[in-house]
């Protein structure tokens, strides 16, 4: 046990990446239980570093507290509201010729920018945990997935693994990732969908 507390640092580089509404010491202890997961399936003859190795349990084990944790579920409200922004969208778009600002649909639903904006951002950040668990899907005894997962997601050409990165490692927001990789919050959606797709088909 006093081994793998030199590997906190790890476990904290992890958990800081995410949102501070949730307790950091129950990501903690989380985290820590991936940890002693990855070490009793560590197999150090394949040649892969435990630290590596070990990354891919924690932060499943993290991603897998926060599915179920009661304060991510989104509201039934917020997620009939998204349904309408992505038809309202569709309309708006066609009429202008471009893509619909959140302004824009927030005029068109009768509803103000504010709710459009939780909506889209409440519903992303199930979406993302949800999207990745579809790929990953669990990390039992068949952890070897986990790598094969690790090593399709390396073999990506640059700009779809980073865009992966961004959203599944660094936990970021599709609007945010949107912003870094200069790109629009719709090419990001379908890149993403296209990619999993791409990962669920070669795992």
């Amino acid at each position: 046990m006093d081994k793998l507390l030199d590997y906190e640092g790890l476990i904290y580089s992890i958990i800081n990446k995410y949102p501070k509404r949730f307790e950091r010491d129950d990501l903690y202890q989380v985290g820590m239980l991936g940890l002693i997961d990855a070490y009793k399936h560590f197999d150090s003859s394949q040649g892969t570093k435990f630290s590596t190795y070990a990354y891919y349990y924690i932060i499943g084990e993290v991603n897998k507290y926060i599915r179920e944790s009661s304060s991510l579920k989104v509201s039934k409200n917020l997620i009939e509201l998204k349904k309408s922004i992505i038809k309202a969208k569709e309309v708006i778009s066609q009429r202008l010729g471009r893509e619909a600002t959140n302004t824009e649909v927030a005029v068109y639903l009768e509803v103000t920018p504010e709710m459009v904006d939780m909506a889209l951002q409440a519903t992303d950040e199930m979406e993302s945990i949800d999207d990745v668990y579809n790929v990953v899907k669990t990390y039992d005894d068949t952890s070897p997935e986990l790598l094969d997962l690790r090593n399709e997601i390396m073999n990506l050409p640059s700009e779809e693994r980073n865009l992966i990165l961004a959203r599944y490692y660094e936990e970021l927001t599709q609007r945010e990732t949107s912003s870094i990789l200069g790109m629009s919050q719709v090419q990001v959606s379908r890149c993403e969908a296209k990619i999993l797709q791409k990962l669920r088909d070669r795992l």
